[in-house]
């Protein structure tokens, strides 16, 4: 099976070919990639070097000339390090983009902490009108990302990471699925924390929701399962920082008597740099290490 990454870049290709209002902004990463792209479309692939502040101004000046840019580099790279130009190049000015990012919370765990970016979702939503879409395997990145190319002049962040689930899901941007229903609570699995999340439920008598799309939270369909389970306890389990979505669910559960766990990444950072995988297993997001605190909490 190809990666998100890759799946992104073979399916980017195809849409610059397709439509002559997309453009793509690079700061090297991923160039490689893309050299077909930018011998087809010289004037709509742009690589800016390792000037990360300039790929989101370009960005915001393709789109206010009427482009829909995509931009791409990983998360860290993306969204913490040109933070202002993302609030002020697009945001103040009213534009949009898609902004797609690679490498997750800890993918690159090998180039330390510069390449780490567990709170990018968090760092967004000090900011309004993005949609965010986390998925949970190549197939559905590909969706999302026809899906935010298409989608006007919204601003979209599309989180692509190697960690993926077995199989994919239908993506219905903005919705919740419901993959099974239980009374003792409800477990939200966000992108590619699917499997293991599945896994580590096996047996306890909770209803599992999937989100591909975090932003804006699906606060009906969360709202209607627990007020379905007969206890109105909510674990959400998020590849990034731990309780990014908390406030959002306790808003659309403002009228309901609940509880509300965030699992995540913690904030303490690991400097160990291992693997992802060592990662996932050290922040407790592994299914033993979720049975142990759903469990718990459910309890």
């Amino acid at each position: 099976m190809d990666t998100m990454r890759e799946r992104f870049a073979a399916v980017t290709t195809r849409l610059l070919d397709e439509d002559p209002r997309l453009a793509l902004a690079l700061a090297v990463i991923s160039g490689d990639r893309f050299k077909d792209a930018a011998r087809a479309h010289p004037d709509r692939v742009i690589d800016v070097g390792i000037r990360e502040q300039l790929l989101v101004g370009v960005a915001g000046g393709l789109a206010l000339a009427g482009m829909r840019p995509i931009a791409h580099t990983f998360a860290s790279f993306l969204v913490e390090r040109p933070f202002e130009q993302v609030k002020l190049d697009l945001g103040h000015q009213g534009v949009g983009a898609v902004l797609v990012s690679s490498g997750g919370s800890y993918d690159i765990a090998s180039g330390g902490r510069t390449h780490q970016a567990p709170g990018d979702v968090a760092l967004l939503d000090t900011l309004d009108g993005w949609t965010v879409h986390v998925p949970g395997h190549p197939d559905e990145a590909e969706a999302l990302l026809r899906h935010a190319a298409a989608d006007g002049d919204n601003r979209v962040y599309l989180r692509l990471t190697e960690q993926s689930n077995r199989e994919p899901l239908p993506v219905s941007p903005g919705r919740f699925q419901l993959l099974r229903a239980g009374r003792s609570g409800v477990v939200l699995a966000v992108g590619p924390m699917l499997d293991a999340v599945l896994e580590a439920v096996e047996g306890l008598d909770v209803t599992v929701l999937y989100a591909s799309t975090v932003r804006p939270l699906d606060a009906h369909t969360l709202r209607a399962e627990v007020r379905r389970a007969e206890a109105a306890d909510v674990v959400l389990v998020e590849p990034y920082l731990a309780g990014t979505s908390v406030s959002y669910a306790a808003e659309a559960l403002a009228d309901v008597p609940h509880r509300v766990l965030g699992l995540g990444t913690a904030r303490e950072e690991l400097r160990r740099y291992g693997t992802w995988q060592e990662h996932v297993a050290a922040h407790g997001l592994d299914a033993a290490g979720l049975r142990e605190r759903i469990s718990g909490f459910l309890r």
